[in-house]
């Protein structure tokens, strides 16, 4: 019974991997959502889209049948390293995120410049401290079968 967190910058397949692991019946969990995030401040004042702390603890906590699969990216998400079998990062170069999120329909992030500015950042500060925290790296320039045959091995 294996937990495992999927974890990433946007448009590096986090949500498609979780899409594809439940068809094939695996409980999947998106935290990109009311249910699992709140907005928050930071310490300099600007807003964070963070785990609803209680809801990741009572699902890691209650959760008992067969492995569990759960995506996002948050920065406190580090919290709850410990109480996962699994930390994979999921990494793309810049300009396949880019071209993602320019063509996906499923999630608005990412469409104006501001947010690929933003999104350009968290590759060069975010992304290495998610790859060190990690314990594996998928290639997400890889097939989405391909990605999702790795995830599903760990579980």
């Amino acid at each position: 019974m294996a937990k495992v967190l999927v974890t990433g910058m946007s448009g590096t397949g986090k949500s498609a991997c979780l899409e594809l692991l439940s068809l094939r019946g695996y409980q999947t969990i998106d935290t990109d959502t009311d249910e699992w995030s709140i907005w928050s401040k930071q310490s300099d004042g600007s807003p964070d889209w963070i785990w609803r702390e209680d809801a990741i603890s009572s699902l890691l906590d209650e959760y008992q049948y067969g492995q569990l699969f759960v995506a996002g990216c948050k920065t406190n998400q580090g919290k709850f390293y410990p109480r996962f079998d699994h930390v994979v990062l999921l990494s793309a170069p810049a300009e396949i995120i880019l071209e993602r999120v320019t063509n996906r329909l499923t999630n608005p992030y990412g469409k104006s410049e501001e947010e690929r500015r933003d999104m350009l950042r968290y590759l060069s500060e975010v992304e290495p401290q998610l790859r060190a925290t990690a314990t594996m790296e998928i290639d997400a320039t890889a097939p989405l079968i391909d990605v999702v045959d790795q995830l599903q091995r760990l579980a």
